[in-house]
């Protein structure tokens, strides 16, 4: 369901010129989401109907000063009842708008946060095996206990220590 609203407000933004404005909107409202238990709870939760809804993702764009655009657009979503569905839109606006631009996304985790010498080698080396300009987004997760995960699209490469650990444990049990 977040394709086909991605879909509608890509064209949507397009027909505008405004891709770049709305996909920072976006962007923000990601970091918000990820730091806002509130308003993870206010969207996800069906105890607050479609108005409170609305309500306060109109109070949340109307402070971050976004563009009438993703305003109409996030007023749009929740009163149809979709505003759950925000954070599968967020990911499928940016896919499109990755594409458009010929880059890909590209979801990088490490147990610890990467330096800029770590990342510019990561992008290096994404570029290299993938033949586009990477976009990476870093996560750090301590339970991967080192090494790092990349998810590109569907695929997943995992050289991180817990799942070789894993994997020698389950060796090991099998032997």
């Amino acid at each position: 369901m977040g394709g086909r609203y991605a879909q509608a407000l890509f064209d949507l933004a397009n027909d505008e010129n405004k891709i770049a404005a709305v996909e920072a909107d976006l962007k923000s409202l990601k970091a918000m989401l990820a730091d806002s238990r509130d308003l993870r709870v206010l969207l996800a939760s069906p105890a607050f109907g479609a108005q409170d809804k609305s309500k306060g993702l109109a109070a949340v764009a109307a402070k971050a000063g976004f563009d009438p655009t993703t305003r109409k657009f996030l007023g749009l979503i929740s009163a149809n009842g979709r505003a759950s569905a925000i954070p599968s839109v967020i990911t499928a606006f940016q896919a499109l708008s990755a594409e458009r631009r010929g880059v890909v996304s590209a979801h990088v985790t490490t147990a610890l946060p990467l330096s800029a010498d770590q990342a510019r080698g990561v992008s290096a080396a994404l570029r290299q095996a993938l033949g586009k300009d990477p976009e990476i987004e870093t996560h750090v997760d301590p339970s991967i206990l080192g090494g790092i995960k990349v998810r590109v699209g569907s695929r997943l490469f995992d050289a991180s220590l817990g799942t070789k650990l894993d994997s020698l444990k389950f060796a090991l049990k099998r032997a």
